[in-house]
């Protein structure tokens, strides 16, 4: 279980290709502190397994599945990365509840700099868009954060100076894919509430 609250900007310095997987090596000194095998990792959103840990680096394989439904595949070594450990139980929930469980991906379509922040365009997948509500939560290669507008095939957020300068948001740019986890109570309100709106549409078409 994750925040969204990133804790470090890490980078990829190795990936080896192993056929229908992947195997990355990276650089995270501050989320490696404490880090030992089988320990979880969010990498851009991405719940990871340390396989190793040591000198400030951890490796995780990453599987077909996650390559397809994520941008992991995209990175290479030298990618900067959003570095998240999960929380401590009893600690602050300081963004929202996290899984680390990639639902699709979207593209960064076009950035509009203020003075203090910057607004962020980011294309939405049809099947997310239900998930996706103006003021709602949504993680953004593992950044916890609000929903400004949400349209039909896009929805935009609302980057703090904080946010550009400590997660790769602040580096990314239009085109550029990234991650997007949507928040994980309104699948399960769907997912209970499909039964009852079935079983009253059949009542009704009787």
């Amino acid at each position: 279980m994750f925040t969204g609250i990133v804790e470090e900007l890490g980078e990829v310095t190795a990936v080896e290709n192993l056929g229908d997987s992947s195997r990355f090596r990276l650089r995270g000194p501050v989320v490696t502190e404490n880090a030992r095998h089988g320990d979880s990792i969010a990498v851009n959103g991405v719940c990871l397994t340390v396989v190793e840990s040591r000198d400030g680096e951890f490796t995780a394989d990453v599987m077909a599945e996650t390559l397809d439904r994520s941008s992991l595949g995209a990175l290479g070594a030298g990618s900067r990365v959003n570095l998240e450990r999960p929380m401590a139980l009893g600690g602050r929930l300081g963004g929202h509840i996290v899984q680390g469980h990639v639902d699709g991906t979207g593209t960064i379509v076009e950035r509009t700099p203020s003075e203090h922040w910057e607004i962020v365009k980011i294309s939405l997948p049809a099947a997310l868009t239900r998930y996706v509500v103006e003021k709602g939560s949504i993680t953004v290669d593992g950044v916890s954060l609000t929903v400004v507008d949400a349209g039909t095939d896009h929805f935009t957020i609302s980057l703090i100076p904080t946010t550009l300068a400590l997660t790769t948001l602040g580096i990314k740019e239009p085109g550029d894919p990234v991650n997007l986890e949507v928040d994980v109570i309104a699948k399960y309100v769907e997912r209970l509430l499909t039964p009852a709106q079935r079983a009253q549409a059949e009542e009704s078409a009787r």
